[in-house]
């Protein structure tokens, strides 16, 4: 299929340090995407991945790899867990209501919720621009709701009202505090002001006029519509398939579900003044707005609503140190799930969208499969790829090792305290051995309940119970350190006191 993609950088562009449009994209050129993909699932082992591209209207390509569940291809039209590339379809839903005259964006949520409260004052200052600019002054680890299991309808405005004991970390409108919360309230005042199931209004002004024949606002019918299934990596070393929650409390931020092909079609509709086909979903002005990167992260990057923007590098050499300023704009969101790594960008200089889902995820080391991301640019943009960088720390690339070795240690203390307790020859010649093995078990508890329940949270922004729950292969040793950590400490630390003193009189 033909196509014309914004690619390379001319000579005399170079020389001025402005990109230019260049030649036109071949078939050749999608074939190199193509070998790219399929060479990084196997290096990788991800077990499926699909690919859409659209420019000027139009999907100019599409390509699907391995497979969705065991004996099931991947297709481009298979549903995915969407994780928070789920946010700009929520956002779509919020410009509606705008565009009705139903909500405004500088208005407080209080106006809209009256009932809604954080701990902390300032909540009535918060808006509803600044849930769609993640400027709330909400903290993710503080308003974490990804270990929810629940699928009723009722579970989002419980979800909200649960918020009520967070804090605020910032001041409302002050800076850019990413949050999955604040489009959760997004997603219960689109429920409130329309008067209709969350659920039910996506499927009916979002899916149907925009023809995501495979987009779903529950896993059920996900399911029924043959989803793939999600994979996660385990212990660093082999891929399995892995069931992580997916509560409809987070259907506005993160748990919808669509394929590649669906997504494409909302790419198609931003990139063309709101319209799709020959249905209208946003208003021109509307598009433009929630585009618009209003909120600064840092030197490169802003947030617009439910978008991250940046200039677009990958559309030159990295060698050339030109003014990011000369470059395209690049509007990109990542879905990063315990099991699904999605993507979507645009380019609303050259028309281009691009949609890529994974359905597996490595949690210890995410930047894996973004710098497949970015790489499809590249390709797309007629640059090669760059090697991978992996840039999380120790712990979190080990963090399995790490649970799994507390595991270990907490079994090792287990078995050791046994030993003494249960052979009195021991307490009966030396006092000291078994009080050093008490003191030491009790630091060892300390460690992994400071490791658990402060130093993690506080790492990965988050709580213990979306660790256990986001990381399986974590949580599988870690719950059982966790459990002995808690429970045995006393009994332990008592016995061996009295069993101590009695062998000494």
């Amino acid at each position: 299929m033909a196509a014309v993609l914004f690619v390379g950088v001319s000579g005399a562009a170079v020389a001025a340090g402005v990109p230019a449009t260049g030649p036109a994209a071949t078939e050749q050129g999608y074939e190199a995407l193509d070998r790219y993909l399929e060479e990084q699932i196997d290096d990788i082992g991800v077990p499926g991945a699909a690919l859409v591209v659209v420019q000027h209207g139009v999907q100019v390509h599409s390509a699907a790899f391995g497979n969705s569940d065991s004996g099931r291809p991947m297709t481009a039209q298979t549903p995915v867990l969407l994780a928070s590339t789920t946010k700009s379809l929520t956002a779509i839903a919020v410009m509606q209501q705008v565009e009705a005259g139903r909500l405004e964006l500088d208005e407080p949520v209080q106006t809209y919720l009256p009932w809604f409260r954080l701990k902390d004052s300032r909540a009535s200052e918060i808006t509803v621009r600044h849930l769609l600019h993640q400027a709330s002054g909400m903290a993710s680890k503080d308003t974490a709701f990804e270990a929810s299991i629940a699928q009723h309808p009722a579970a989002l405005e419980e979800g909200v009202r649960a918020l009520s004991g967070s804090a605020l970390a910032g001041v409302p409108g002050e800076a850019f505090g990413y949050a999955n919360a604040n489009f959760n309230i997004l997603g219960l005042l689109v429920q409130t002001v329309s008067g209709q199931p969350f659920g039910e209004y996506m499927e009916q002004h979002i899916f149907e006029p925009l023809e995501m024949a495979h987009g779903h606002t529950t896993r059920t019918a996900a399911l029924e519509d043959n989803m793939a299934a999600g994979h996660s990596l385990w212990f660093g070393s082999f891929w399995l398939r892995t069931e992580v929650p997916a509560g409809t409390t987070g259907m506005p931020s993160t748990t919808m579900f669509a394929s590649a092909e669906d997504k494409s079609h909302e790419l198609i509709a931003l990139l063309g003044e709101g319209r799709y086909r020959d249905r209208g979903i946003l208003q021109p002005a509307s598009v433009e707005a929630l585009l618009e990167p209003r909120v600064r992260i840092d030197e490169s990057k802003e947030y617009a609503m439910g978008w991250f923007t940046r200039p677009l590098v990958e559309s030159v050499d990295p060698a050339l140190q030109l003014d990011p300023d000369t470059l395209p704009l690049l509007v990109e969101h990542q879905g990063e799930w315990g099991n699904s790594h999605t993507y979507q960008a645009l380019v609303p200089d050259s028309e281009l969208g691009v949609v890529l889902m994974i359905n597996g995820n490595d949690t210890s080391a995410p930047s894996r499969l973004k710098a497949i991301d970015t790489n499809v640019l590249r390709i797309l943009h007629g640059q090669d790829p760059v090697p991978t960088v992996v840039p999380e720390d120790w712990l979190q690339r080990y963090s399995w090792a790490v649970s799994l070795g507390l595991l270990l240690l907490e079994l090792l203390s287990l078995w050791l305290s046994f030993r003494v307790l249960l052979h009195g020859r021991v307490l009966a010649r030396r006092r000291w051995p078994p009080l050093a093995l008490g003191a030491a078990a009790l630091v060892l508890d300390g460690f992994a309940l400071w490791l658990c329940f402060i130093y993690a949270p506080a790492k990965f922004d988050t709580n213990l119970a979306v660790i256990v729950r986001q990381f399986p292969d974590v949580g599988l040793t870690l719950v059982p350190v966790l459990v002995l950590a808690i429970i045995w400490p006393v009994p332990r630390t008592l016995w061996l006191l009295l069993r101590t003193n009695s062998a000494s009189t």
